[in-house]
Order: C-alpha cells, then sequence, then structure tokens
C-alpha cells in the first residue's frame, strides 16, 4: 500500500512530529526544513530524511506532499499553514494555533477552500491518561461539567530569555500562549467544548523584566496569567499559567474537572513530564476514587493524524476547537489590558 508523503517544517518542537510519523507503517517523512542549517542537518541525518531545506517554501514549491507538519516560530504559523493548504496538504499545526483569533479564521477559511484537513497539535490530549479520562467522559460519569480549574506553572522556566519566545511579536505572548493553551485544551476537551461568554483575565512581569534586566535580554511578554471563563452553559473554568512563579514545585501540571456526577484529575507526577489521573464517581453519599492506569497504547499526536486520514474518520484537535481556544487567549490578553471583563462573540 502506498505511503502517505509527510514534510515537516521547523525542526525545534517539529522533531518530535518526525518521531510521531515515522512510528506510523503508512507515513514516510520525505523531505523537512529548518533554517537552523546545522539543525536540519543533524536531525535529517537522525531520522533518515534526505529531503533537506533551508527554506519551507521551497520545500513546498518543489515536493508533491500529502501532510506537512507547520512547527516554527508562532508568527509564522498562519504563513506555512496557508502555503501547505493551498499545495494541496493536510496540515498538523504546532500550538498555538496562530498568533491570533484573526489568523486563525484565516487558516480555517484556507482549509474549507482547500477541501484539506486542519489539526492543532495539542499534543496533551495524547497521553494514555488523558484518553483514559475521556473515555468516561464519554460514558456519562462524569455528567455535566460545571466548573474546571487548569493550571501549568514553572519555578523558574523562561523558554529562551531573549529569543523568539520572549518576544511578543514573534510570540503573541508569553506563557498563557506558550503553556496556558495546552491546559486550557484539556480542559475544554474533558468539558466538551462549552461554547464560552466572558472572560477575566490579569497579566503579570515581575520575575521575567527583573531577569530581563539583569542580563540585558528582550521580555516583553507576561511571566504569568490567570483568568476566569464563563460558559453559556453557565459552567466556569479557571486557568493559570507562568514561566516563573515563587512556587515549590519546577513544574506543576494539573487539570480538575467537576461535574453533576463525577469529578477528574490529570497532573503531572514528580514535576515532571510523567502524567497520572484519577476519576471519582458520586457513589452513596459519598465519592469512589479511581485510579487511572496506563495502558501504553497512545500513540501521539501524528499517527492519530495519519490514521485518521488513511480511514477518513474524523480527527481530534480540530482547527475548529483551535480558533476557540485562540479567541479565549485574545479575551484574556485584551482584559488583562483594560482591566475589564471581555464578552466573546461566538464565531
Amino acid at each position: 500500500m502506498d505511503k502517505l508523503r509527510v514534510g515537516v517544517i521547523g525542526l525545534g518542537m517539529g522533531r518530535a512530529h518526525v518521531a510521531g510519523y515515522q512510528s506510523h507503517p503508512r507515513a514516510e517523512v520525505v523531505a523537512v526544513a529548518d533554517l537552523d542549517g546545522a539543525r536540519l542537518e543533524q536531525v535529517a541525518a537522525q531520522y533518515s530524511v534526505r529531503k533537506r531545506y533551508t527554506s519551507g517554501e521551497a520545500m513546498l514549491e518543489l515536493e508533491h506532499l500529502d501532510v506537512v507538519s507547520v512547527a516554527t516560530p508562532n508568527e509564522s504559523h498562519m504563513q506555512f499553514t496557508v502555503a501547505a493548504l493551498q499545495a494541496g496538504c493536510h496540515v498538523l499545526c504546532e500550538k498555538p494555533m496562530a498568533m491570533n483569533a484573526a489568523e486563525a479564521r484565516q487558516m480555517l477559511h484556507a482549509a474549507r477552500k482547500a477541501g484539506r484537513r486542519l489539526m492543532i497539535n495539542f499534543s496533551f490530549r495524547f497521553t494514555d491518561v488523558a484518553l483514559a479520562l475521556r473515555e468516561r467522559v464519554d460514558a456519562g460519569h462524569l455528567g455535566e461539567p460545571y466548573f474546571a480549574r487548569t493550571v501549568w506553572h514553572r519555578r523558574r522556566g523562561i523558554p529562551g530569555l531573549g529569543g523568539w519566545f520572549t518576544t511578543k511579536a514573534l510570540s503573541g505572548g508569553g506563557p498563557l500562549i506558550d503553556l496556558g493553551v495546552h491546559r486550557i485544551d484539556l480542559a475544554l476537551w474533558f468539558m466538551g467544548y462549552p461554547a464560552p461568554n466572558w472572560v477575566m483575565g490579569a497579566t503579570y512581569n515581575h520575575i521575567g523584566s527583573r531577569l530581563a534586566r539583569l542580563s540585558g535580554k528582550t521580555f516583553d511578554v507576561e511571566d504569568l496569567a490567570v483568568a476566569l471563563v464563563r460558559f453559556e452553559n453557565g459552567a466556569t473554568l479557571v486557568a493559570e499559567a507562568s514561566w516563573a512563579a515563587n512556587i515549590a514545585e519546577a513544574e506543576l501540571m494539573e487539570t480538575r474537572v467537576l461535574g453533576t456526577e463525577g469529578g477528574l484529575l490529570y497532573r503531572n507526577v514528580g514535576e515532571g513530564y510523567e502524567f497520572e489521573a484519577e476519576f471519582y464517581t458520586a457513589s452513596d453519599g459519598d465519592v469512589a476514587r479511581e485510579k487511572i492506569r496506563p495502558t501504553g497504547q497512545a500513540k501521539g499526536s501524528a499517527h492519530h493524524f495519519i490514521d485518521s486520514i488513511i480511514t477518513g474518520t474524523p480527527h481530534i484537535a480540530t482547527g475548529e476547537e483551535g480558533l476557540i481556544v485562540m479567541e479565549l487567549l485574545d479575551a484574556i490578553y485584551r482584559s488583562a489590558e483594560t482591566g475589564e471583563p471581555v464578552r466573546i462573540t461566538p464565531s
């Protein structure tokens, strides 16, 4: 059977995309692109990819690809996604979907016009415990979700101080758009992606700005963001994200969702990137506690995307969901700037 021809643009986060595609027997990564020539050669050699480009545009023009991953800095997500869609490719775009909701809408329009798939790499959905929790939600064990709190805090974890992550013109923001985007998506996914109604947000930059002044490097984004989101169905979500905070944990990730029939908890273990989960079910006036056991069967977002294309079945982490997250991020930043609640108008 023929394999889908895959290309990856951007080999920072993109090297994980290459590995994910290569885990699928029906996908072949035939080309990679990155502006950094040394990184391009290193990743291409590591994964035995023959075609190597220092220009994503050139790769799209010269290669006949079926699927493209866009894993560049945030400011070029829209540019490369639209170009790949117009070249007839299905696209897996790294999170955040874009710099803002206006760009995300352009990407969705391009996907619909081209008749191609657009998936956003909300990768934390694709862990064993997250998928097991979602199975319980789908089975109705949560009931109607009405409150969630989702958090990603770092004690001191600013990525590349002075680089594109900490430069708003290239990133669109700080930990909210970098880390919070994952935790917000997770909470919304468990809640069934309810329609947001309004947002109250705040951002802070005390520790990051001090470190930037001492080093003489650029840091014009927040180092901590918090938000309260109210949905049209009356449910609420509290979201928190930081790169630098005076806390005990080096890395703290936690998502809780409370429902009318049960509750769930998804968190990292030992301040690292392994995860555990619990599900709580109302029982005889108390709560029964179930520890979720990893199955080892999760195959990752790239593998899921290829499966969906081959079988013609819907993929999760859609562009439509990515747009909802971008609308929330825009509203949180706007509320933080104005000090007022921001109402969200459905797209």
